[in-house]
């Protein structure tokens, strides 16, 4: 049960890597929670320090949750993946290394079904990138892809994953609540780069 407990809080931990924060901070002389949206995910940086540096913070916190998915296997405990990703999911969202202030769960997430599932992350992935083609809204095309997860895991009909998936999908819709608001206002910022 210790053991557990700790894999639970590394995986809390390894979530709350700021990887917007450092990337900013080192590379860029700045703190990305002042500009923009304010979170420190993927797409606040890809807005406000570029696309590289973008693709770098994106990467890192997908691979927060592949990691953290990892671990229960890597230390042979009897605990779903599942579970252990959603701890850095929470970390990601609610880091204590960047006073709770993190970004909106989406990549962190998709790094738990790279592990946990590949086929279900490259199907979301290609649908995230089809709606971002068309509509050039990265909230809506992360809610979309959350969504095409949830019907994928409906046609795998594995009950753990299909609820890891459908709570995950809500808590990134929940955390995207301003942006649809934004979205049906027609105030929504829409990418430039693709």
């Amino acid at each position: 049960m210790v053991q557990i407990i700790l894999v639970l809080v590394l995986a809390y931990l390894l979530g709350s890597i700021p990887s917007g924060l450092i990337i900013g901070k080192v590379f860029y002389k700045t703190d990305i929670r002042e500009h923009g949206s304010g979170n420190l995910g993927g797409t606040n940086t890809f807005r406000t320090l570029g696309v590289k540096a973008g693709l770098v913070v994106t990467l890192a916190d997908i691979l927060k949750g592949t990691l953290a998915a990892s671990l229960p296997v890597l230390f042979n405990l009897d605990i779903n993946p599942l579970i252990a990703g959603a701890f850095a999911v929470v970390g990601h969202t609610y880091p204590i290394f960047a006073g709770f202030r993190g970004g909106k769960a989406v990549a962190t997430s998709g790094g738990i079904l790279l592990f946990c599932a590949p086929l279900m992350f490259i199907a979301v992935l290609v649908v995230f990138f089809i709606s971002l083609y068309i509509t050039k809204y990265v909230s809506l095309s992360s809610m979309l892809a959350g969504v095409c997860g949830v019907i994928y895991g409906l046609v795998l009909w594995n009950i753990p994953l299909l609820i890891a998936i459908v709570l995950l999908t809500s808590f990134v819709i929940y955390r995207h609540r301003a942006n649809i608001k934004r979205i049906i206002n027609k105030t929504e910022p829409k990418i430039k780069w693709l």
